[in-house]
């Protein structure tokens, strides 16, 4: 608990102020998906402190793993003063959308799983103000599962930076207490120049996974990647493109794990 509120605390102190406007360069499509190179973004100058893996003690895990994002990690440091120089880890990723996908790895059996929250928070006056909060269906089976801000809820804003939490309780035996096991880490929604959204409009689902890429767009980058995956379970391709852009980030270990149909609000 006191790693999760250091990460809150730091998000807090650097997030104040922050806006990061981008805009997007159309890029050149191809009609079919051969490869997915995706193009990191600079991340922001300061803020995005997070935790992208839980630090929950080991015990009804698979593989020794705990809950991770699937999203881009940065190595960053702050000069808290002219002495001290502090390292941070930022979590963080574009979208384009007003309601975007989240996807994590969950690593449990569902008999272990009492809970799992997802939590939305904007800044404001320096303050987090939680703007979405829920519980969620619990997977039958350990693997990825996505969470989507539903349309009826907070529409993300331009420019503002946005902090999610996923937090997972679980008690591997019912002689020992709940545990946490969490992650969390930030959006950012960019502004979409009028030519890619032209592009968009007559784009096939394949060549948007290939712009969303190349543009640094990395949330929608992943929710149209596993879209065409569900729709195609057995094709080998778009499974190696998957492991590759995993890979691109850090995340080759869950590359492999299978996608989970689940989860929405309880």
């Amino acid at each position: 608990m006191k790693i999760l509120q250091l990460s809150i605390a730091l998000g807090i102190v650097f997030t104040s102020n922050i806006s990061y406007p981008l805009k997007l360069q159309a890029l050149p499509t191809n009609h079919h998906l051969a490869s997915v190179k995706f193009i990191p973004p600079p991340p922001p100058d300061r803020g995005a402190a997070g935790s992208r893996s839980g630090a929950a003690s080991r015990g009804c895990e698979i593989g020794n793993q705990t809950v991770t994002a699937l999203v881009p990690t940065y190595q960053n440091t702050l000069n808290s003063d002219q002495q001290s120089v502090v390292p941070i880890t930022q979590v963080w990723g574009l979208t384009n959308a007003e309601h975007p996908e989240f996807f994590f790895f969950v690593p449990y059996n569902a008999s272990s799983i009492k809970n799992i929250e997802f939590v939305l928070q904007a800044q404001t006056d320096s303050k987090n103000k939680t703007l979405y909060r829920t519980n969620l269906t619990i997977p039958e089976s350990p693997g990825i599962i996505s969470v989507h801000l539903p349309q009826n809820e907070v529409s993300l804003q331009v420019g503002k930076m946005y902090q999610w939490f996923l937090k997972v309780r679980v008690q591997c035996d019912q002689k020992q207490p709940l545990r946490l096991d969490y992650t969390n880490g930030w959006v950012q929604k960019i502004n979409q120049n009028a030519t890619l959204t032209a592009q968009f409009k007559q784009a096939e689902l394949e060549q948007k996974v290939t712009l969303y890429a190349t543009n640094g767009v990395w949330y929608d980058t992943v929710k149209s990647l596993v879209e065409l995956r569900l729709s195609n379970p057995h094709n080998q391709s778009l499974r190696k493109q998957w492991q590759t852009l995993l890979n691109s980030v850090g995340l080759e270990q869950i590359a492999n794990q299978p996608l989970i149909n689940c989860c929405k609000p309880r």
